[in-house]
């Protein structure tokens, strides 16, 4: 807990290791592994009252956690102990998996399962050998995973801020976990946000939404509106007559012959190379997601 706002960080800027992220779940897990978690971990499985006993209730959720990402002969011991982060997972060849809380988690209970998805996750990783160098990125991949695999709503829905206090779990901002959820709503047409207790959740999430959106419609996307299509055209124009390779951000042109543009999928980041031709559909060739193109 600190004074609001004094130790959040907002925007994105950890944008590129969030895409590269999804891009190497898609690597990993293929586009039909990806198509099962089509449904998040809901409220109701994840409820913990001051009622519940602590223990009991901490592997019910725990156990909801492993069920959901699929992890076979997984079992998480969960305790209690002062420590400065959220949690801690010792990952080792199982069965048994034993994670750290931090202690105040025990008078804190509606954001148990948030730290559990978090480090349940890194569990799922290991599992998978999936891994990114240093610290911090492999952290922001966890929680890239968490969030587009279906359990990740949790973390967001962790930041929270009032007159006195803030709190946030995980390492992405709270803007870059609503893109991650955003990238997910959209592949699956499902909506988090009536699941969100926290409205700084919520305003997170519309950001991260209106990202993803702008991104489904940028050039040489069909979608793309009217001044990103006039700049694409422009940008075009001098890459036919052999100036050097304008960039309109997200595509680039490549003088060929024949001259290409590639561009971003925007469903899995992977990036695809077509002709420049006028209006074609495209495949990417990694999440197979069908795009409609005016190049």
């Amino acid at each position: 807990m600190a004074a609001p706002g004094s130790d959040i960080e907002h925007g994105y800027p950890h944008l590129d290791t969030v895409r590269a992220a999804i891009t190497a779940l898609y690597h990993r897990l293929s586009r039909d592994t990806v198509d099962t978690f089509g449904l998040s971990v809901v409220p109701g499985d994840v409820a913990f009252s001051d009622q519940d006993d602590l223990y009991l209730g901490v592997q019910r959720v725990a156990r909801v956690m492993v069920q959901h990402l699929r992890l076979p002969d997984a079992r998480m011991i969960v305790s209690f102990r002062e420590m400065r982060h959220a949690g801690n997972v010792e990952l080792a060849a199982g069965p048994e998996y034993f994670i750290e809380l931090n202690s105040r988690f025990k008078t804190h209970r509606r954001d148990i399962g948030a730290a559990l998805a978090h480090e349940v996750t890194h569990v799922y990783l290991h599992r998978l050998d999936l891994s990114f160098p240093g610290t911090r990125d492999n952290e922001i991949l966890t929680d890239t995973t968490a969030a587009y695999l279906g359990t990740g709503w949790l973390l967001l829905d962790a930041y929270r801020q009032d007159s006195v206090s803030s709190q946030k779990l995980g390492y992405l901002t709270p803007e870059e976990f609503g893109y991650v959820l955003a990238m997910r709503a959209l592949l699956f047409d499902e909506d988090p946000s009536p699941w969100f207790t926290s409205p700084q959740a919520y305003e997170a999430y519309a950001k991260g939404l209106a990202l993803a959106r702008r991104e489904q419609a940028r050039p040489p996307l069909t979608a793309a509106g009217w001044t990103g299509r006039r700049r694409y055209a422009k940008d075009r124009r001098s890459a036919q007559s052999g100036h050097p390779s304008p960039t309109g951000g997200d595509y680039a042109f490549d003088a060929g012959p024949p001259l290409s543009v590639s561009f971003p999928c925007p469903t899995c980041r992977q990036r695809i190379r077509v002709p420049v031709r006028g209006r074609l559909r495209a495949r990417c060739g990694l999440c197979r997601t069908v795009l409609e193109c005016d190049t």
